[in-house]
């Protein structure tokens, strides 16, 4: 392969991680809900690109579950069933356990600082009663606590199932003024576990925290 067919390979290959990432975003965000179809024209056309990185990106967003390809219906988002979630959460639940614990055993001042951050703007949220950005701020504590375990495979695998888990439309728990009062004491009290280095405790509290979620899920799907 020559230099320019290099080139051009690498900036294809760049453009179809950054359309890949920005559909993610949108599916994380819920810009684009379960069974919204992707039309890859459009796409391109909104990002001002050729549809060549759209379609590869289409791929990649199969392979980690978050669209499915129909035939003869093209792309959509993918939809799951309380089974599905569940099933999820199967693998969830041990892996919150193993964030616990090897947060509490890697914890830096750096990290520390930055959680405690997180922590006393939940505080603040609270305080002002802005649930949409406490939510976000507890997406935020959680995806921190799985990249401070140095291990790059397993905050992939966490944000793969996060990411997954909100494409079960019942998974929108709505937080009100008592839940997140609640959540926000759950969460000062894991971080000053983890703060404390206590591996066991941190264990079991992220455990019964993931535990905890699915219990939510199931309720608010048979409300639904």
């Amino acid at each position: 392969m020559n230099a320019p067919e290099t080139i051009k390979l690498l900036r294809t290959q760049s453009l179809t991680n950054l359309v890949h990432e920005e559909l993610e975003r949108r599916i994380a965000a819920g810009q684009l809900l379960p069974g919204t179809p992707l039309r890859e024209a459009s796409i391109a056309t909104d990002l001002g690109i050729s549809r060549g990185p759209v379609r590869e990106a289409f791929r990649m967003l199969e392979e980690r579950g978050l669209v499915e390809f129909e035939k003869n219906c093209g792309v959509r988002v993918r939809q799951l069933d309380l089974e599905q979630a569940m099933q999820i959460y199967q693998v969830r639940i041990p892996l919150e356990a193993l964030i616990g614990e090897l947060v509490a055993h890697r914890l830096t001042p750096e990290t520390h600082a930055s959680l405690q951050q997180v922590v006393e703007q939940m505080r603040l949220t609270v305080t002002r009663q802005d649930i949409p950005c406490y939510t976000e701020l507890n997406f935020l504590f959680h995806d921190l606590l799985a990249k401070y375990t140095a291990n790059p495979s397993l905050y992939d695998t966490y944000r793969r199932l996060v990411v997954q888990l909100k494409l079960f439309r019942s998974y929108t728990f709505r937080h009100n003024p008592e839940t997140i009062a609640l959540s926000l004491q759950e969460h000062q009290t894991i971080f000053e576990t983890i703060a404390a280095r206590d591996i066991a405790a941190s264990k079991a509290l992220l455990r019964q925290h993931a535990q905890d979620s699915l219990i939510r899920l199931q309720a608010a799907s048979q409300s639904s």
